[in-house]
């Protein structure tokens, strides 16, 4: 067995992007709907530790999928997934997620949003998933994009777009770690040129 990233080899890149999309969706044609299907599939996180998720479940990543079904062609067993962009315990979180996705589907994020409160725009539970520290909010939004798991992060991004609503640039500057190149003048001069 040989692990290629995302389950596939270039030609097969190029010919599943050609094929039309046949995930089944829900009611408002946004997220995808949990096929029920048994089995285990193991996900190892980037420290090594092993993860027995209902493939169900994991199959909320659109990454485990893929590799998922290119194992299933080859040798009808299903062996362990390496995930060595995800630390165990933003995997923790994110099982944890698609596990509660599983039984309660997070309804759609609109567009523009209604309000500024996580609360107003998702269920209680989703809106309490994504209070957590900055830093692992923005691992689980790193995650979400690796094992392109759509509603994860959706959700991560509206949560991480709520923290910096309203916020000065050197608020922002602070909250992304981003060192400010410009001396008081530039700056001056740049908002000047930009002014609204």
């Amino acid at each position: 067995f040989f692990f290629k990233p995302y389950g596939t080899s270039n030609s097969q890149v190029t010919s599943r992007n050609k094929q039309p999309n046949t995930q089944q969706y829900n009611q408002q044609d946004y997220y995808p709907r949990m096929e029920e299907e048994n089995g285990i599939v193991k996900l190892v996180s980037k420290e090594g530790d092993v993860w027995e998720v209902p493939i169900a479940v994991a199959k909320m990543s659109t990454l485990v999928a893929t590799t998922i079904d290119d194992d299933v062609e080859e040798d009808d067993e299903v062996r362990e997934i390496p995930l060595p962009n995800v630390k165990d315990a933003v995997l923790t979180k994110v099982i944890e997620y698609c596990t509660h996705y599983k039984d309660e589907p997070m309804t759609p994020i609109t567009t523009p949003l209604k309000s500024s409160k996580l609360e107003e725009l998702v269920q209680p539970w989703y809106a309490s998933f994504v209070k957590v520290e900055q830093a692992l909010l923005f691992e689980l939004v790193t995650a979400a994009n690796f094992m392109d798991i759509k509603p994860l992060l959706d959700l991560t991004c509206l949560a991480v777009s709520v923290m910096i609503k309203g916020k000065q640039a050197s608020e922002l500057r602070a909250i992304f770690n981003i060192s400010n190149d410009f001396t008081p003048e530039e700056e001056a001069q740049v908002r000047e040129e930009n002014k609204w």
